[in-house]
């Protein structure tokens, strides 16, 4: 609506000016340099930085705005447009007959101003009596202003006109906007990809804690807000951002205190150039030292901030420059040319009142009429340069120029076609630099990377480190060369700005409760944890088979356990194993020798040697749990076991059967013996065995055991062991074997009392009773013992049953072979009763 409005009135007042006569309202504002020509272009810069603003009183008529303070570096730029348009108007192939005229004014580095330059630079400042208005600028383009936020004004102001408007300085990418400001070019990059660049910049050198200042105008607040953007995304994190504007000094000594009790040690400094001299005053007033400046190009290449108080704050800065191009003649024409030919004072008979005023109010000028020793170091002259140049090919493209015929001066240039022919120019200057602006009106980003250093003579020098060309691909568009800065205080060693040191590898990070993420404590890993890296946000989680080493820096294979051949434990029990297998062969050889002798023969030297080998056996399959687990391995272990010690029971049990019919055979008429002779025997004890054999054969028919890592035991380690793979089978084979040993128990303690001299059926009995003991102590063992102990357990069982079968029946046999050979006579044998009688 206000648009529609905006509209209407402005149409109206047009139709109103067609039939009015124009006439000024107030006192004209004359431009500081001025030359008629065919075609006139406007120039607005801020050749004096402060102002004196007139009583606002309103009891009389307020004077015009004064100014004083030179600012050197649009001076120079004044001069630039001047010098190129001096250079066209005597070229003979670019607006061969056009002679270029231009009105330069003075904005004094303020909106205010600014917004009068632009005005006067619009409308002109004479009329002719009774001339009508036309509602058509004189001017066919304006090269300025050298900040966003009064270019912004004039380029919002001279929008409904269609004039074009080229900075060579102003970078906000506010102005990229195309539909805001449709008229406006400019000879150098907007702040997009500077803000982005910086925040890189930052990353770059491990800087994660930041200050961030900028000018409370368009260029500092867009051009800052860009800035934290991209530093949220790249991870650094800002102390504070504060703002100021140079007509604001309350603003200025808050930001001032503000950086002087801050812990970061790096300031991000997004200021205009105005606006930087007035902080650099302030810092060095109060001896505020030791903060790492990191600059826009608006203020790292203002040599004149550059004093002996000065260097102290900002030695060592480090920014994005525009690149330094020297302008041939440029140096010469500033001294001479300029003087003698485009400042209206240095005319001895100039008396019209425009140049009088000038005169008065410009005297501070001529102080720099001998002085050309900063024009090497001027970097943004050359955009000046390229605008003026710019314009003249879009205009000799309109007048349709020709080298040898000229230009046709009758035809009339609207500024709309200025606009369009700007759009399509495309050309180099005589310094190789390529000009063409691209679909929002700007120049291809380009800069250096420049620090400021203090060299061996004295003087400070902007010295170049590196370059960032958005031309480039993304990985190529930065290079530094880190060895050739100098940091704050002429330093060699970067300095740290942290708000929290690194967390090594091996930790992870964790946020301190209400502060930004790059405050943090670094906390250990668990175990079985790892982060390989610096700054680790999280710790991963190791794979099954891997653990954490005890920095928690890297997964490495777990340890694996099993029961083996080399370590203590398995020595000790392999030294029992084979202790047993010798006990056992000894006792064999000895019944063997004393085969014919009645306590051999009386207590079945058959079953005797048959139990001897069993036992041997049950020595031996211990043997198969010790050393790693593998396939055939734990088949083997479990089935030997189950077999050998069903072998051994069977052939106790046939002892003890055998006890019994033998005492069943000395009652009278009893013929129990030939029921339970040899044969009989023999196929009992294979009968017995072969179960379990069965047994055995279906185990490892269905679901044999098999090697198993077990990791959920031990976190840390990894357990091979033998997976049962049925426990259906193995508790049948455990079953069994003590299904028999209790039947054996039951029939040597019934036979225990037998009225024999030497009766077998106790040492039995007393064996049985520790076999079951054994076994029946081994089940919660087994279930409870982690890892190799479970194994160890299982072969602690088998020992000691062994053991106990072997020392309890044939110890006492062995005692009276060896000790008491008088007692292994016949009658001893068969009763101490009967001999007596």
């Amino acid at each position: 609506m206000l648009i529609f409005l905006y509209t209407l009135i402005f149409h109206q007042l047009n139709a109103k000016a067609e039939n009015s006569l124009c006439q000024i309202m107030g006192d004209p504002k004359y431009p500081l340099l001025s030359k008629d020509g065919d075609i006139t272009i406007g120039g607005l810069f801020a050749i004096h930085r402060n102002e004196t603003l007139p009583s606002f009183e309103f009891t009389q008529k307020p004077h015009l705005i004064s100014c004083s303070s030179v600012n050197l570096r649009d001076f120079r730029m004044a001069q630039i447009m001047t010098f190129a348009i001096d250079e066209i108007n005597r070229s003979e192939t670019l607006l061969p007959n056009v002679s270029i005229g231009y009105k330069i004014y003075d904005t004094c580095g303020s909106r205010l101003s600014s917004m009068s330059a632009t005005m006067a630079v619009m409308n002109g400042q004479e009329f002719a009596a009774g001339e009508r208005c036309i509602g058509q600028s004189p001017i066919h383009a304006i090269i300025g202003d050298t900040e966003s936020s009064t270019t912004v004004i004039l380029s919002r102001t001279t929008g409904p006109f269609k004039i074009p408007v080229i900075s060579p300085l102003a970078t906000c990418e506010c102005l990229s906007n195309r539909i805001d400001f449709p008229s406006f070019f400019r000879t150098i990059a907007s702040d997009y990809h500077q803000s982005r660049a910086l925040a890189r910049l930052v990353k770059h050198f491990g800087w994660t804690w930041v200050g961030a200042v900028n000018s409370d105008n368009d260029y500092g607040n867009n051009g800052m807000a860009k800035f934290l953007q991209t530093a949220q995304e790249e991870g650094i994190c800002v102390e504070y951002s504060v703002k100021f504007y140079r007509t604001e000094p309350e603003k200025l000594l808050n930001v001032v205190n503000i950086i002087k009790h801050s812990t970061a040690k790096v300031i991000v400094a997004f200021v205009s150039f105005l606006d930087m001299g007035f902080l650099i005053e302030q810092l060095s007033n109060q001896n505020i030292t030791g903060f790492q400046m990191i600059g826009a190009e608006a203020w790292i290449t203002a040599k004149n901030y550059i004093t002996p108080n000065t260097f102290h704050v900002l030695g060592g800065a480090l920014g994005f420059a525009v690149r330094k191009i020297n302008v041939e003649g440029f140096g010469d024409y500033v001294i001479k040319s300029f003087w003698e030919n485009a400042f209206p004072c240095s005319h001895k008979d100039g008396n019209s009142s425009s140049a009088k005023l000038n005169c008065r109010r410009y005297q501070d000028l001529f102080v720099l009429n001998n002085y050309n020793e900063d024009v090497p170091e001027q970097r943004y002259s050359s955009n000046v340069y390229k605008a003026v140049y710019a314009v003249a090919y879009a205009l000799h493209s309109l007048l349709k120029c020709k080298e040898k015929e000229g230009c046709d001066k009758g035809l009339t240039i609207q500024p709309q076609q200025v606009v369009e022919a700007l759009k399509k120019v495309n050309f180099t200057v005589k310094f190789g630099d390529h000009v063409w602006f691209n679909s929002t009106g700007e120049a291809v980003p380009l800069y250096e990377v420049v620090n400021w250093q203090q060299d061996s003579d004295g003087s400070i020098q902007f010295k170049a480190v590196g370059y960032y060309d958005a031309s480039l691909p993304p990985d190529q568009r930065f290079v530094l060369n880190t060895e050739n800065i100098i940091w704050v205080g002429g330093q060699l060693k970067k300095p740290k700005s942290v708000c929290s040191e690194s967390c090594p590898p091996g930790t992870r990070k964790a946020a301190q409760k209400g502060r930004p993420v790059c405050c943090y404590d670094c906390i250990t890993c668990a175990d079985g944890e790892i982060s390989n890296k610096t700054d680790s946000n999280n710790c991963q989680q190791c794979p099954g088979e891997y653990w954490s080493n005890t920095e928690n820096t890297e997964c490495v294979l777990k340890t694996v356990e099993f029961l083996s051949f080399t370590e203590v434990m398995g020595i000790v029990l392999v030294f029992f194993s084979l202790f047993g297998v010798g006990i056992t062969v000894l006792v064999a050889i000895l019944f063997y020798s004393k085969k014919d002798t009645p306590i051999v023969k009386a207590n079945n030297s058959e079953l005797s040697f048959l139990l001897l080998f069993s036992l041997t056996l049950c020595f031996l399959c211990s043997l198969t749990f010790i050393g790693r687990p593998t396939e055939w391995s734990c088949m083997l272990r479990h089935t030997a076991f189950g077999i050998t010690f069903v072998l051994c029971i069977s052939c106790v049990l046939g002892k003890t059967i055998v006890v019994l019919m033998a005492f069943k055979a000395t009652l009278p008429g009893s013929n129990v013996m030939k029921w339970f002779g040899p044969a009989q025997q023999r196929l009992s004890v294979l009968a017995f065995t072969l179960i379990q054999v069965l047994i055995c054969v279906l185990w490892l028919t269905i679901s044999p055991p098999f090697p198993y890592k077990n990791i959920k035991y031990y976190k840390e380690k990894i357990i091979l062991e033998c997976s049962l793979g049925s426990t259906v089978g193995f508790w049948a084979v455990l079953g069994y074997i003590g299904l028999l040993a209790l039947l054996c128990f039951i029939l040597a303690f019934l036979a225990r009392t037998l009225p024999d001299n030497f009766n077998e059926a106790k040492f039995i009995t007393f064996s049985m009773l520790i076999f079951c003991a054994v076994w029946i102590t081994f089940i919660p063992s087994y279930v409870s013992s982690p890892g190799k102990f479970t194994v160890a357990v299982e072969i602690f069982a088998i020992l000691a049953s062994s053991f106990g079968l072997l020392f309890c029946i044939f110890a006492p046999k062995c005692y009276i072979i060896l000790f008491r050979p008088k007692l292994n006579t016949k009658q001893n044998v068969m009763g101490r009763k009967q001999t007596k009688s």
